[in-house]
């Protein structure tokens, strides 16, 4: 497949950057005690230098596309941790499959036992659960399917790793190297004992960011085992046992309000002073190491955040 240029504008162009458009988990909230760090459902868009990947299709997807229509490849590469309603809602509001009948949008999804989402997603998206189906939509979909724990390889020699994460029904971490620079992203996860995970810690080794689920407190937990989800003291754990340079916590509890966040990050700084709660629409030059922006940011600000790592 051809994937044009994507420039990103102030981004050199070799440089991996990751933006966040949606960082909430499980469902979309909204007011003003989320307005600092958002309300849509995940949605991460990874840039390896002009490359393009989005990560999920939670109803962040909306603004993404909202941002990003004059500058899309023709073809996008959209890569779902799991298929979960708050990583996949989004999918018929993107404004670029709704309306350019150019497009093409590939999805990959490695928890399925090497079946793709296309079954799973033509369910979802018909009625009586939904007015459409996508093939309504004036985009064309071609849906991959993998087993976890295979590359995903690319005709332009593109490599993403990926490794199967404990939740319910599955779901996919994926690690980006570009340049030198390796960006892990390990959400929808639960810790479990023995922690941290071997396989998951040589996995993340070294990464100049880690993307972590960071969903319940300590106190929140253990009313919720099973659930699929961790916190950031595991996700602590976990970098410095692999060596992790910084750390970004997603998949925030929609019941976390900014004051609740922020609280939360003091002590996970002062636990981890690279690491830092994501905020919607806040972009990382993964591996800078200079800091650009201080750490509170507004969820318009569209700014780049470079990440200190020395």
């Amino acid at each position: 497949m051809s994937h044009d240029p994507v420039p990103l504008p102030g981004i050199a162009k070799d440089d991996l950057v990751l933006r966040f458009w949606g960082v909430r988990g499980s469902t979309p909230v909204s007011g003003p005690q989320y307005a600092e760090f958002g309300g849509s459902t995940p949605c991460l868009e990874v840039r390896c230098g002009e490359r393009l990947f989005v990560i999920d299709a939670g109803s962040g997807l909306y603004n993404f596309g909202q941002n990003h229509r004059a500058d899309l490849p023709r073809e996008v590469d959209l890569l779902f941790s799991h298929l979960h309603l708050d990583h996949t809602a989004g999918l018929p509001f993107f404004k670029p499959a709704v309306l350019d009948c150019d497009r093409t949008i590939h999805t990959y999804c490695g928890n399925l036992g090497g079946e793709s989402a296309g079954a799973a997603l033509d369910r979802l998206f018909a009625p009586p659960l939904f007015p459409v189906t996508l093939n309504d939509l004036r985009c064309t979909f071609t849906h991959h399917g993998f087993e976890a724990g295979e590359p995903l390889v690319f005709e332009d020699g593109t490599r993403v790793d990926t490794i199967l994460l404990n939740h319910p029904q599955g779901s996919v971490g994926y690690r980006f190297d570009h340049n030198g620079r390796r960006l892990c992203i390990i959400s929808d996860i639960e810790h479990r004992d023995p922690w941290p995970d071997p396989a998951l810690a040589e996995f993340v080794s070294g990464a100049d960011l880690m993307v972590y689920d960071g969903m319940f407190t300590d106190c929140e937990y253990p009313t919720c085992r099973g659930w699929g989800h961790s916190t950031w003291q595991k996700g602590v754990e976990l970098a410095e046992a692999a060596g992790v340079k910084a750390l970004a916590i997603i998949h925030l509890h929609p019941a976390h309000s900014d004051t609740m966040l922020h609280a939360m990050e003091a002590d996970l700084k002062a636990a981890m002073p690279s690491a830092f709660i994501a905020r919607e629409h806040q972009s990382v030059v993964v591996g800078a190491e200079q800091v650009d922006l201080p750490d509170a940011l507004g969820p318009a600000s569209g700014v780049v955040r470079r990440i200190r790592v020395a």
